[in-house]
């Protein structure tokens, strides 16, 4: 693929920081180097000597003085290898990308440790978006998504979508606006679609298989990019998961986002980029410039957790997960039913956190969620928050499931239809 179409002017004109390269030659050279070029600490002087993390189900990491003398030092822009490391191995094992074996001019696949996912999303959204470029997305969507994407200048373009996700047909419409020549002139065609596959923040949307499959082949008739923002792929409720974007990915055109937030600390922050190595490379050169790395500390503290569980020991842990997130799950599904019946309409979400419901009669939410709920000692997020013009109207509100207790979302639901049909 022609990687530089998608590439602004700004992202082209980096260049690798000489210092970084300097750094990561350093971590890779022999004890015997003597080196006077770096400018890090030394770090005899850092106050921390030595750690032991316990976990949950009894593990221990520990790190000890040589190994945090590493943990609190600069490390390598794209991760350490270790992780990187086995986050290679993870991809290849859960999705089989088409690309793992390409060139890196094909598109090979590659990956790098973001500070959370977004960061990766922000740092892809700087590299590719230009003043007056047209993107795809389908909204409502999640907001930290619409802060980073609406400075940049962009047009957004709404395609619609239902409770299995972006529509294929509208998307296809939405593209006929461009003739093939277009296509081939890169005319200002769309440069990328954005989606959250599994359970989509805020409307817990999961894409079926088969719209994935008409998506990637519009994707590769119009020439755009694929950005999968998958934050939680692993708290999918039904066994097997859905294949992915980057599973059928045979161009290099799919960007994928992953996120240890849900399954292991959100407070961590350890996220991790994959896609096409001209991209990812390119997403380094941003990280170089702005976070240098993604803390040391946590990458090796999750690395050395990883490795001791292996892949076989991490699903196990992610089963436990979603087994806790279906139990939250029912009993909000449990108490809409009990409240909200006849009052709202919602769909019982397949992966994620939340459910996104309708509330019949009322037609902005605004008011009774930032208003009236809150004097109810309720609080959900109002629809219009996940909208591209937040000032438009939305029936809907969000509600979280992951952390409120089965009793408190069964009174907070009874307060709300009281609210409902105080309104109506």
């Amino acid at each position: 693929m022609n990687y530089s179409q998608f590439i602004t002017a700004v992202s082209a004109a980096r260049k690798a920081s000489p210092i970084r390269l300097l750094t990561e030659l350093m971590q890779k050279s022999p004890p015997s180097l003597i080196s006077l070029a770096g400018g890090v600490p030394n770090p005899n002087t850092f106050p921390f000597k030595m750690a032991t993390i316990t976990t949950g189900d009894g593990t221990s990491v520990h790190i000890g003085e040589d190994l945090m003398k590493r943990a609190l030092q600069y490390s390598a822009s794209a991760g350490i290898p270790e992780l990187l490391s086995w986050l290679k191995d993870l991809q290849k094992s859960l999705h089989s990308p088409p690309t793992a074996n390409y060139s890196p001019e094909q598109g090979q696949m590659e990956i790098c440790v973001t500070t959370g996912s977004q960061e990766g999303l922000s740092k892809v959204f700087e590299m590719l978006i230009n003043p007056g470029d047209n993107i795809l997305l389908d909204a409502p969507t999640y907001p930290g998504t619409l802060a980073a994407l609406k400075p940049l200048g962009c047009n957004i373009i709404n395609v619609p979508s239902d409770q299995h996700g972006i529509i294929p047909k509208a998307l296809e419409e939405i593209l006929s606006r461009w003739s093939p020549e277009d296509v081939r002139k890169y005319n200002n065609t769309p440069k990328f679609l954005y989606t959250i596959p599994n359970g989509g923040n805020p409307t817990g949307a999961s894409l079926t298989i088969d719209r994935k499959k008409e998506i990637y082949q519009l994707a590769r008739q119009y020439n755009f990019l694929v950005i999968e923002d998958d934050p939680y792929y692993f708290l999918q409720f039904d066994k097997p998961w859905a294949p992915t974007f980057l599973s059928m990915d045979v161009d290099g055109r799919v960007i994928r986002t992953d996120s240890f937030s849900k399954i292991l600390s959100s407070g961590l922050r350890i996220g991790f980029l994959t896609g096409p190595k001209p991209l990812i490379d390119r997403v380094i050169l941003h990280i170089q410039v702005s976070t240098l790395h993604t803390s040391t500390f946590t990458q090796l503290m999750i690395a050395q957790l990883l490795q001791q569980w292996g892949e076989k020991g991490f699903l196990e842990h992610v089963d436990r997960v979603v087994e806790f997130y279906r139990v939250q799950r029912d009993a909000m599904l449990a108490a809409a039913n009990k409240w909200l019946k006849g009052l709202a309409e919602w769909h019982a979400p397949a992966a994620g956190m939340f459910l996104w419901i309708k509330i019949k009669g009322v037609s902005d939410t605004q008011q009774l969620i930032m208003e009236k709920a809150l004097k109810k000692q309720v609080l959900m997020v109002p629809g219009g928050a996940f909208n591209i013009d937040s000032s438009v109207p939305s029936s809907y509100v969000r509600a979280s499931f992951s952390v409120s207790s089965p009793a408190q979302m069964d009174q907070a639901f009874q307060r709300l239809a009281e609210l409902i049909k105080e309104a109506i």
